[in-house]
C-alpha cells in the first residue's frame, strides 16, 4: 500500500475529486505527534481492505499510539460484522493502537469503546460546529431533515497487551452515495467544516486528553469524569429500547444509566433493572 500523501499523486490524476482532497500523513504527523504525546506515528494509505485489520497485525511490532488512516476500505467492519463502505476520500476510515498497561485493570478496558465515543463527539462539534451525540455502545448521530442518523462507528478489539480502536465517519457523503436511507453524513447535518483533516486531528487529540486522563484515574470512570461525559451526550438514556441480545434474546424497557462498567441498564416493564453488556440497541421512540 502506497502512503495517499505520495507526491505524484496530485500529477497522475489519481484524485479526481477537488472537493475530496487526500489527508497529508506528513502533515497529520507534524501537527499530533510529539514528545512526550501519546501519538507516535501516523501513515495514511490510499486503500485497504480494514485498518483495524491491518493495525492489529501489526501490534505487536508497534508502539503505543500508532494511527493508521486509509483513504478508502474496501472491508470496513462494524459492530456484529456488519460492513462499512464508503466512496475514496468521503470520510475518515482509521484505527488506533492503546495500551493502557498495568496502570489499568482490565477489567476496565471496555470503557475504551465508550471513551472514544466521546472524544469523537466532543471533537467533531467542536470543530465541524455540528451536535454530534451517542447511541449506545457505539454509535455517533447527527441530525439531518430534523431525524437522527448514524453518521459514524466505533469498533475495539483486544489485541495482545493492547487494543485497537477503529473508527469510521461519513463527512461528505451524499444522499445517493449513503449505504442505507437512515445513514447520515457531516454534510448533510450541515456541519460548518468538512474538512477532514481539521476533523482528524480534532478527534485524535480529544481521545488523547480523554485517554489520558482515564489512565491517569486507573481507567474508573467515574474519577476520570468519563461516566458522566458518556451519560451527558449519550441519547440512548430516557428512550424506550429494544436490546436485541446474543443468543436470541429480547429484552425491552426504557434505558435508564450506563453503569460502572459501561453496561446499558435498562427497566422493564416489570419494574426489574437489567443491565446489558453487549447486543443491538434499536430506539422505538424519542427522547421524552
Amino acid at each position: 500500500m502506497t502512503p495517499s500523501d505520495a507526491s505524484g499523486a496530485a500529477s497522475t490524476g489519481r484524485w479526481s475529486s477537488l472537493e475530496r482532497p487526500p489527508l497529508s500523513a506528513a502533515a497529520l504527523e507534524r501537527a499530533l505527534v510529539a514528545d512526550g504525546g501519546l501519538w507516535s506515528s501516523v501513515e495514511v494509505v490510499a486503500a485497504t481492505g480494514s485498518t483495524n485489520t491491518d493495525l492489529a497485525a501489526r501490534a505487536g511490532r508497534l508502539p503505543e499510539g500508532a494511527v493508521l488512516v486509509a483513504e478508502e476500505q474496501t472491508a470496513g467492519r462494524g459492530r456484529l460484522d456488519r460492513s462499512w463502505v464508503a466512496p475514496p476520500r468521503s470520510g475518515l476510515f482509521f484505527s488506533v493502537l492503546l495500551k493502557p498497561g498495568a496502570s489499568v485493570p482490565q477489567e476496565r478496558w471496555g470503557w475504551l469503546t465508550l471513551l472514544a465515543g466521546v472524544a469523537a463527539a466532543s471533537g467533531l462539534s467542536r470543530a465541524a460546529g455540528v451536535d454530534t451525540a451517542l447511541k449506545w455502545p457505539n454509535d455517533l448521530l447527527v441530525t439531518v431533515n430534523g431525524e437522527e442518523r448514524k453518521t459514524g462507528g466505533i469498533l475495539a478489539e483486544r489485541v495482545g497487551d493492547g487494543v485497537v480502536i477503529g473508527i469510521g465517519l461519513n463527512v461528505t457523503l451524499t444522499e445517493d452515495e449513503l449505504p442505507v436511507p437512515e445513514a447520515g453524513s457531516l454534510i448533510l447535518a450541515k456541519a460548518a467544516v468538512t474538512d477532514r483533516e481539521p476533523l482528524l486531528k480534532a478527534v485524535l487529540r480529544a481521545l488523547e486528553q480523554w485517554y489520558g486522563d482515564w489512565r491517569a484515574a486507573g481507567g474508573d470512570p467515574a474519577a476520570s469524569g468519563l461516566q458522566e461525559a458518556y451519560a451527558a451526550d449519550c441519547v440512548t438514556l430516557g428512550r424506550h429500547v429494544r436490546a436485541d441480545l446474543p443468543g436470541g434474546r429480547t429484552l425491552t424497557g426504557t434505558a435508564e444509566a450506563v453503569d460502572a462498567d459501561g453496561r446499558l441498564v435498562i427497566r422493564t416493564a416489570e419494574d426489574k433493572h437489567e443491565a446489558v453488556g453487549a447486543g443491538d440497541v434499536v430506539h422505538l421512540r424519542s427522547v421524552r
